[in-house]
């Protein structure tokens, strides 16, 4: 490959300014904050600081000596990096693996491209940058909004305003997506009345692209224009039509620029309708059904799903899906419109049923994924009723744990601290003997660091919270005493998340002169930064930030706690650096994984948290502190009470004492020592890096191979295993168990059963013996049972013989045997739920 051209002064560093790895690579900060110091620590946009200084200004400091070889040696260095293989590269050199396409509603990569909410698009901006830092090839598919999510000022009574800026693309780092002749490459779409016409967009960060699409294109019609506004606004069918044009024109614009994914990641089920039109296109190209098509592209589909209740999920009511899809169905997938539907329903023909999303999901993928062990869980329960007569454990949903990508979260101290401990490449390869190096650090340097990141965050607090103050128009002797909020050396807990009733953000409420006085104690004072935003819609979340804003404006709290208004990444990465200790208080199991306190470990901070999330497998005494007992309890207000007393209890008697007992070296030995342990043993673990390279190794890689293996020769497997299938499921009504006998056999026991099996062949079939396990969290037991030769004439009733043996006659009175479907590539239960237990 030949050497790009060399840049000129401006192309270099709009080169720099699109290449979104500045977001955590920093290596360009100092350009920036020459170009226009206050514009950058406002906005942290080279872009917008590159349009708004003047040429003249710009070109003066590239003739400045030193300067434009510090510009030229960040773009060499950026180009180089973009080139160079990485973790995959290094440990996959011959994978199949060659594209994922990652699908996600938001995507939370800087703030300087407001396209994000909050737990959703956090863990897809990590997951596609850790991406980056591992070579893994990952493409991002998201949606470009016009206004993004809104914005949130607090009115001087408390009450929430709603605000929505308009995100100027030319602001943006995004560049429109062009053909090979230059034109804007623009989808057209066929809506009910109209014409879609979609834009493209494209965004670099480091080694891979994230494409956004939208719609606010002068060809359509204003309420087209309109679709991609707002993220999370408007009602259902705004809804259906955002997923619409993210899943369909998402696949569709793959196509256009010569992608062909061999997997296809849904990031929620709002992206599930990216499945049908993948499908879509292998009939066009294998000339198949949809069926066959379905068959053949579902086991390079994955679905990650974020949602612990199943009313969190995207609903549709089935004549809107009719007006949408109808011809899209005919025309597209060759199928009819109550097929399309009942792809999306638990009961297929249940023409009452609204269309889900999470359903449409599972149905077109071979693989299931939570968030979190716990998680896992709960999303076996939740999608249960698709797999009847099934057990949970066997509900086709496992889980890779969130992590969170530390290079976009760490603060400077904690940088150099993990720099000088494991290397500046530390989170760009398998992390090995990074646990035992970060163990190495001395005491002093842990609290060394601990005690500057903290007067950087107070810093922020008292300049951001004046200009809040100054904003809602307090009194200028208010403003002032902005400047002596919080002290550098005080105890500084955090609560900062989205404002929703099941986070339950009263927790800490609960006894307000209680917290008070653990503020104010003059000997070991305690200092508390909150921030959220609740929906438009939610006003008991609005009320909760109201009840909040009142306790922090009280006058004697006024130096110890502060409400910062408008809670976002940038907000998120000051306080995550600085803050000692990280509340969460949800109400499990609702929080399905939660990133806000992993952003923490890495910076030396710790967490005080619900079993919930990731929390409930990452909690151990020496990391952290935890409330509630582990179990589910239903929104109980007894229950609230109570682990409010265990908030209150564990601030009082545990955390405060033990961060002001100070040896003769001015160290909290105790404190310390929970943050090496909590540094080292969970910051790897909970981390972007583990996350892509387990999704890597135990998602893509088998999801790759398989969907090739399916796709080869037009679908020729696919199509084997589609007549296999309906074979199968024609016979299965002839399948019927008989006579069950146990017998002693030694110290254990013999099971024998009767099967008559008329048009199946055994071969298909997998019969074994099936018990629930005796204790929580054990394996069930399951062991296969052998087809025998009766001993003499065969049964003339044509029934085949089971027999299999068990160590333990109890074991045996607890089993009963089932039968399932036996093929070497059916994905059970996810392909086929059919399911016979002996009665």
């Amino acid at each position: 490959m030949s050497a790009p051209a060399p840049a000129s002064g401006y192309d270099a560093l709009r080169e720099l300014a699109l290449d979104l790895r500045w977001s955590w690579h920093h290596g360009t900060d100092a350009v920036w904050r020459a170009l226009d110091a206050e514009l950058w620590d406002a906005t942290q946009n080279p872009l917008v600081v590159l349009h708004t200084a003047s040429r003249a200004r710009i070109e003066r400091l590239l003739a400045e000596p030193g300067w434009r070889d510090t510009v030229d040696a960040a773009l060499e260095e950026k180009r180089r990096h973009a080139q160079s293989p990485a973790w995959f590269q290094d440990t996959h050199p011959a994978a199949a693996l060659r594209n994922v396409a990652y699908f996600s509603m938001e995507f939370m990569l800087a703030e300087a491209l407001p396209i994000y909410s909050g737990g959703l698009g956090n863990v897809a901006g990590d997951q596609l940058k850790a991406a980056s830092d591992l070579g893994v090839p990952v493409t991002g598919v998201g949606l470009l909004y016009a206004q993004g999510y809104f914005r949130q000022r607090v009115r001087q009574d408390g009450s929430q305003e709603a605000l929505y800026p308009a995100n100027d693309p030319g602001q943006l780092p995004i560049r429109p997506l062009r053909t090979v002749d230059g034109e804007w490459l623009r989808l057209r779409f066929d809506f009910p009345g109209a014409t879609l016409w979609v834009r493209t967009w494209e965004v670099q960060l480091g080694r891979r692209r994230l494409y956004l699409l939208d719609t606010n294109d002068p060809a359509n019609l204003p309420a087209h224009r309109c679709i991609t506004s707002e993220l999370y606004g408007g009602g259902p069918e705004l809804r259906l039509q955002q997923e619409l044009v993210l899943g369909i024109g998402g696949w569709r614009l793959l196509r256009a620029i010569g992608l062909a994914p061999e997997v296809c990641h849904l990031n929620e089920g709002h992206a599930a309708f990216a499945a049908l039109e993948r499908a879509g296109q292998f009939c066009d190209d294998a000339s198949c059904s949809f069926d066959e098509a379905l068959i053949a592209t579902r086991p390079g589909n994955i679905f990650t799903t974020h949602t612990a209740v199943a009313a969190g999920f995207d609903r549709f009511d089935a004549e809107l899906l009719r007006r949408y899809l109808t011809r899209y169905a005919e025309t597209r997938l060759g199928i009819s419109i109550d097929d399309l539907l009942a792809l999306g329903r638990q009961r297929p023909g249940d023409r009452s049923e609204p269309f889900n999303m999470a359903y449409l999901a599972i149905r077109t993928s071979g693989a299931v994924s939570a968030v979190s062990a716990l998680h896992e869980q709960v999303s076996k329960a939740i999608f249960a009723p698709l797999f009847p007569r099934w057990p949970t454990a066997d509900i086709p949903v496992g889980h890779v744990t969130n992590g969170i990508h530390v290079p976009s979260w760490d603060g400077a101290e904690a940088d150099l601290l993990w720099t000088e401990a494991a290397g500046k490449e530390r989170w760009r390869g398998d992390l090995l003997g990074v646990e035992q190096a970060v163990r190495s650090v001395s005491a002093a340097d842990l609290w060394d660091m601990r005690s500057k990141a903290r007067p950087t965050l107070i810093t922020y607090l008292r300049r951001e919270h004046a200009r809040q103050l100054a904003e809602a128009g307090a009194a200028p002797a208010d403003i002032a005493a902005a400047n002596s909020l919080f002290a550098p050396d005080a105890l500084t807990l955090g609560f900062a998340r989205r404002f929703a009733p099941y986070k339950r953000p009263h927790l800490l409420l609960h006894d307000p002169e209680r917290l008070a006085r653990l503020l104010l104690d003059r000997d070991r004072p305690v200092q508390l930064v909150v921030a959220g935003k609740a929906h438009p819609a939610d006003k008991a979340g609005q009320a909760l930030v109201q009840q909040w804003t009142a306790f922090a404006r009280r006058a004697e709290l006024r130096a110890r706690v502060v409400f910062l208004a408008d809670y976002d990444m940038l907000m998120a990465q000051h306080l995550v650096r600085g803050v000692d200790v990280w509340i969460n208080t949800p109400q499990r199991p609702w929080e399905a994984s939660g990133t806000s306190g992993m952003k923490l470990l890495a910076n030396g901070g710790l967490n005080l948290s619900e079993r919930d999330g990731w929390w409930a497998e990452a909690y151990r005494p020496e990391v952290g502190w935890a409330i509630g007992d582990g179990a589910e309890h239903e929104g109980d207000p007894a229950v609230d009470a109570a682990e409010a007393e265990m908030l209150y209890t564990l601030l009082e008697r545990e955390i405060v004492p033990e961060f002001y007992d100070r040896g003769a070296d001015g160290i909290p030995a105790r404190w310390v020592a929970r943050i090496r342990e909590s540094i080292a043993s969970l910051a790897p673990r909970f981390s972007a890096n583990r996350a892509v390279r387990e999704y890597t190794e135990k998602l893509y890689l088998p999801a790759a191979t398989d969907y090739l293996a399916r796709a080869a020769d037009h679908g020729a497997r696919a199509r084997d295993l589609f007549g296999w299938l309906q074979h199968a499921a024609a016979a299965w009504a002839g399948l019927r168990f008989g006579a069950l006998s146990i017998s002693a056999e030694g110290a254990g026991a013999r099971v024998t059963v009767e099967l008559q099996c008329d048009g199946m062949s055994p071969d298909a079939l997998a019969v074994e013996l099936y018990a629930d396990p005796g204790t929580p969290g054990a394996p069930p037991i399951r062991v296969a049972m052998e087809m025998r030769m009766r001993p003499g004439e065969p049964a003339t009733d044509g029934s085949l013989l089971y027999v299999a043996t068990l160590a333990s006659a109890l074991s045996a009175e607890r089993c009963t045997p089932r039968i399932m479907l036996r093929h070497p590539e059916l994905r059970l239960p996810l392909e086929m739920p059919l399911i016979l237990w002996q009665r």
